[in-house]
């Protein structure tokens, strides 16, 4: 089958879509399917690349606008494909509105990843076209059921199919042996004394909801690790110094991949403290739960808490509310034989429900469906 993934971004740009549309690609690449993305570039001129098995074509970029890249090249390299099937990422309007319009392929998907939130001005002029696109595509995939209710696909519910997101969890599952282990605790814990660890994995955008997690720290006794880098790098590291909790926290920047099982099991608790239905499932939250580790996070009415059970996996509070997640992440840290119970409950969860390759094979599926309709 001849596959085509229609997206902004693609590694080595970091960000929850863009790994989900790598490992996505990779996998079906690996299973002798022809494989291609079409991304934009950074810069002014079109690359294209061969990546593990997959073709990357990566247009022209002539602005940036809301985080939306503007490529007038996109719709020209997208001509010249001859897909069976094309894989659209939404939030993405230059590659919807150029898919809707060149109509390449024998059938359309896409993942409806997040609800469209902060950038209410293209909002506002995209919208006539996004119902079009909705509209067009033949089948609309959501990870998580709580998507359901978006009220942008209130009138596609026909269209939905449920795959949840999935990665490869072995890489989670073992703790790493013990080398690895100290040459992780001494390149991002060096002369830490001992102490609880909390651990934040993700790019510090607005939605993450940091914040409130700085803003809990002085009613929690723990360090905190966050590995990650973005946008509000800065305005974060300076409420930690107003907040008199930054000798607690260890700012890591973007940890090497490689690196990232151990600190998994370096901590003692994961926290997820989004603040805005932007983070529509939290795949960080199965990378922690594949390891062992206990999950609090926010109940915003999309996957998040459909990942991170409430009182089986993890804890699940309110957003922006400081006091009730120190409350959640004081009861686990004074309960060892809790966190341990609720972390072996989130390997069994994450095996069962979040591994790869049952996402690829209910992808494959959903395509073969529509190729033969």
């Amino acid at each position: 089958m001849n596959i085509l993934h229609i997206y902004k971004d693609y590694h080595p740009v970091l960000g929850g879509i863009e790994n989900h549309v790598r490992l996505l690609a990779e996998a079906q690449a690996a299973q002798d399917h022809q494989v291609a993305v079409l991304v934009t570039s950074r810069g002014a001129r079109t690359e294209i690349l061969d990546f593990n098995g997959v073709r990357v074509v990566k247009a022209a970029r002539l602005a940036t606008i809301a985080s939306t890249p503007v490529s007038f090249a996109l719709p020209w390299q997208l001509l010249r494909q001859r897909p069976d099937v094309v894989h659209l990422h939404f939030p993405y309007p230059v590659g919807e509105v150029s898919q809707w319009l060149l109509r390449r392929g024998r059938a359309t998907v896409l993942t409806y990843h997040a609800d469209i939130v902060r950038q209410a001005t293209i909002l506002r002029f995209y919208l006539p076209l996004m119902r079009q696109v909705l509209r067009f595509v033949n089948a609309i995939i959501i990870a998580s059921p709580p998507m359901r209710a978006s009220t942008y696909l209130t009138q596609h519910q026909a269209k939905l199919r449920l795959i949840p997101y999935g990665i490869p969890l072995e890489r989670f599952r073992a703790a790493p042996p013990e080398p690895d282990l100290a040459r992780a605790r001494a390149l991002y814990l060096p002369d830490a004394p001992p102490s609880p660890t909390l651990l934040f994995v993700g790019r510090l955008r607005y939605y993450k909801g940091l914040d409130t997690l700085i803003q809990s720290l002085s009613q929690v006794p723990a360090r905190l690790l966050v590995a990650g880098s973005g946008p509000m790098a800065e305005t974060w590291q300076a409420l930690a110094r107003a907040t008199g909790v930054a000798e607690r926290i260890a700012w890591l920047g973007d940890v090497l991949d490689e690196d990232l099982p151990a600190l998994y099991h370096l901590a003692d608790l994961f926290v997820l403290p989004a603040s805005h239905t932007s983070e529509a499932f939290g795949l960080v939250q199965v990378e922690a739960m594949a390891a062992g580790l206990p999950v609090v996070c926010t109940e915003l009415g999309t996957g998040t808490s459909y990942v991170n059970l409430h009182g089986e996996t993890g804890l699940v509070v309110p957003p922006r509310d400081p006091q009730a997640l120190a409350a959640a992440i004081n009861t686990l840290l004074a309960d060892a034989g809790l966190r341990a119970r609720m972390g072996e409950a989130g390997r069994r969860r994450a095996a069962r429900e979040f591994n790869l390759p049952a996402m690829v094979e209910r992808v494959l599926t959903l395509y073969g469906d529509l190729r033969t309709t």
